[in-house]
């Protein structure tokens, strides 16, 4: 089993001096209000990507694989300044798969198969002064200028660095943070940060490359940092305002706002819009500017959703490598996000609750994007449908086991046409 080696070190920096402060701990905050979950999480995955002859080892992604994860977060010491640390340990062991499957959740051999098993082990050192909390060491942020993706495959995404999150005045987030490594969801190894190319139409400022395929490796950013403000106004108005560097490669802002209208009877109608501008900070040329949003009407255990995403600007929209872009249309597979693309969506989501069988939901949803630039006159053009259905047992010893299905159908002319299936049987044990 493989770990990352700084992820080792702050995770052993970190519990060595909670460990030498046990004994002053022991009836602290830092104890009573740890909490502790060991996850069982078992994958399939079959992504049919409907190219080359049946003996192309990149036609079929197929694997079926289990994780182990325990996840700890501790309290916080008694004192003005209360101190604590965060765990992460995870193990992904291959069940089945095979050379001409390309199993996607493993890190690769340089022979070009993939490991039978790996891990992933991080710490978090953590402060807290008044309402004010630092984090230092292995990070997963949901944040709008960095998402870390943590369902995508059987172990999540993670980052290092640090963030400062304030909630000292009432009603207003404020964040400040730095990240300078990112582990991808299948290494072990923390690496440099790449930026999204797929679709994006990046060159550098001289025009003499496109910054795609084997070129992509030549750009590379070892710092992001971010601010961002979020101001609760009400029960029904949130907006915010989000600033990132991706050092050498591009600046953005970002402007939200989601507001929840009320309709009486179980019925109310929900508006999340998202607005962005991105550009250059290095020798790439960055410009883009996009506006996504979505209005959700909640009626009874149905919610039916529309959807509108445009790009403007010279390029395609701007994000880490690997990580979720902050766009309504962002979906299992694809993220409509090139030069120039529109995109609409449609969704409908039920809670079989309403039929009395509480823990089933299900979603469908469908975007289809037209008007992508992919030059040389040619015209980039793609739709996705979705299928989600899920189940949550809600008593007795399968309590806390969920069982979900995801289907999703890809057809584009700008990245490639995919048929992709995933069936994901989770339990999550909590231990303290």
């Amino acid at each position: 089993m493989i770990f990352s080696p700084l992820a080792r070190a702050i995770t052993l920096a970190t519990a060595g001096s909670i460990f030498l402060a046990a004994p002053s701990l022991a009836t602290a905050d830092f104890i009573n209000d740890s909490t502790a979950t060991l996850g069982l999480r078992n994958l399939y995955m079959n992504q049919d990507t409907r190219s080359g002859a049946s003996t192309d080892a990149t036609k079929t992604k197929e694997e079926w694989s289990q994780a182990i994860i325990l996840d700890y977060k501790s309290g916080f010491t008694e004192g003005t300044i209360g101190f604590g640390v965060d765990i992460y340990a995870a193990a992904g062991i291959k069940l089945d798969s095979g050379p001409n499957r390309s199993p996607d959740s493993f890190p690769q051999r340089s022979n070009g198969k993939s490991v039978d098993n790996f891990g992933k082990l991080g710490g978090t050192a953590k402060a807290k002064l008044s309402e004010t909390v630092l984090q230092v060491g292995t990070l997963r942020p949901r944040l709008p200028l960095i998402q870390a993706n943590l369902e995508g495959r059987l172990l999540p995404q993670m980052f290092t660095g640090g963030m400062l999150t304030s909630n000292e005045i009432s009603g207003l987030t404020a964040r400040l943070g730095h990240i300078d490594r990112v582990n991808y969801r299948n290494s072990t190894n923390t690496e440099r940060m790449e930026m999204n190319v797929v679709g994006k139409r990046l060159y550098d400022k001289k025009g003499a490359k496109n910054i795609t395929g084997s070129n992509r490796g030549n750009y590379t950013s070892n710092s992001f940092d971010l601010a961002s403000l979020d101001y609760k106004w009400n029960d029904s108005l949130t907006t915010g305002y989000n600033f990132g560097r991706l050092q050498d490669m591009y600046k953005q802002h970002i402007l939200t706002a989601v507001h929840m209208l009320p309709l009486g009877d179980q019925r109310s109608l929900k508006t999340d819009l998202r607005v962005s501008r991105s550009t250059s900070d290095g020798d790439i040329r960055v410009d883009n500017k996009a506006f996504s949003g979505m209005v959700t009407y909640n009626f009874g255990f149905n919610k039916l959703g529309l959807g509108y995403q445009k790009m403007t600007g010279d390029t395609g929209y701007a994000y880490i490598q690997g990580t979720d872009p902050f766009l309504v249309n962002f979906l299992a597979n694809r993220e409509f996000g090139a030069k120039d693309e529109k995109s609409w969506q449609v969704r409908h989501d039920y809670n079989f609750a309403g039929l009395g069988i509480p823990g089933l939901t299900v979603f469908n949803r469908y975007v289809k994007g037209t008007g992508a630039n992919l030059g040389g006159g040619k015209e980039g053009r793609e739709w996705e449908r979705d299928f989600d259905i899920s189940y949550a047992f809600q008593t007795g010893a399968l309590k806390n086991f969920n069982v979900r299905w995801r289907n999703s159908t890809v057809r584009s002319n700008i990245f490639k046409d995919l048929d992709d299936n995933r069936v994901i049987l989770a339990y999550t044990l909590p231990l303290l």
